[in-house]
């Protein structure tokens, strides 16, 4: 099978287009042939080195599935061929997604959302299950709660925002100006232009000095030490962001504030959570610009590229039966 491996750690030119052997399912596993893939700021940090001690060289990365069954392992009960499923791959434990086929354990897929192309379910695999996991595990957000969410207009952000707004809670987003009215239409209720408006000031005249109740981080920065500027007393921050610098937390002691950090477990329960939400019509992925498997490095540098433009996520069509999906 073709799979873009990576020789080195270094920039997005270190893939290289490869003939590997096709995986043979294991008891209890499942062969899936890959339709489309996606990219994440995980995947190149990977690439990059941030995790050189987890992954092995030379490595098939890669962490959204969205394809069809092509064969089962012995024991295996709740699948079959010609069935159509979507997954994260369990992350660093054995070859990721950019390749033609992948093989999982069962007990971490789901079947594939029939509303969705699988271009948009492969979009939605792994932010939809950080997002359901930083708002409902970790933040227990409910209904008529207030959250703020750090770059509404990004792969994690835009899901995080339909998310909030299916469980009930008034959301605020942070975007540049010309993506206000997509925000608006998957459901945030006050965009603020981080670029022309201090966020702090903002959410606290909105909220008449009260503040949020959550905090959703997917930026980085100083984002923690400035969180407790913004939220009302027993909020909760939650980050998905892996930072390295010191943060002074010394205000989220006077908010009684709770910190939630965040790294994804797979698991076939959020993805069955989320294909509830696609079928209700309360979710659904953007996909903001598509590759093709050979053209990953190109993918890669676009997501790395600072205010790229794409909205939502960057897919990667690995089989070009895996459709179309709104590109912008």
């Amino acid at each position: 099978m073709k799979a873009m491996t990576l020789k080195s750690f270094g920039g997005p030119e270190s893939f290289e287009l490869s003939e590997v052997p096709k995986p043979v399912p294991q008891a209890g596993q499942v062969l899936v042939r890959v339709h489309a893939t996606s990219i994440n700021p995980l995947d190149y940090q990977v690439r990059r080195g941030d995790y050189r001690d987890y992954v092995p060289l030379p490595a098939i990365t890669g962490h959204d599935v969205s394809g069809v069954v092509e064969a089962v392992g012995p024991g295996v009960r709740a699948f079959a061929p010609g069935d159509e499923v979507w997954y994260t791959p369990q992350i660093f434990d054995g070859p990721g997604s950019y390749a033609e086929y992948h093989v999982a354990n069962e007990n971490i897929i789901g079947r594939k959302p029939r509303s969705l192309s699988h271009l948009e379910a492969a979009s939605l695999s792994l932010v939809g299950g950080t997002a359901w996991e930083a708002l409902v595990s970790r933040a227990a957000l409910r209904v008529g709660e207030s959250i703020l969410i750090h770059g509404g207009a990004g792969g994690v952000g835009h899901v995080a925002i339909q998310v909030a707004k299916a469980i009930g809670a008034k959301v605020f987003t942070t975007a540049r100006e010309d993506n206000f009215d997509f925000a608006r239409n998957i459901g945030a209720d006050v965009v603020i232009d981080y670029r022309k408006e201090n966020y702090i000031d903002a959410i606290m005249r909105e909220t008449d000095g009260r503040g949020v109740d959550v905090v959703f981080d997917t930026l980085g920065g100083d984002t923690l030490t400035h969180s407790p500027n913004v939220l009302a007393q027993l909020g909760r921050v939650i980050s998905i962001v892996d930072i390295a610098q010191p943060q002074n937390l010394i205000e989220a002691w006077g908010k009684n504030a709770s910190y939630h950090f965040v790294f994804t477990r797979q698991n076939q329960g959020k993805l069955d959570e989320l294909a509830t939400l696609v079928e209700r019509g309360q979710l659904r992925p953007h996909v903001g610009a598509v590759y093709a498997l050979a053209d990953l490095s190109l993918a890669h540098a676009l997501l790395e590229t600072p205010n790229n433009g794409v909205r939502g996520k960057i897919a990667i069509a690995v089989d070009p039966s895996a459709g179309t999906a709104r590109v912008s």
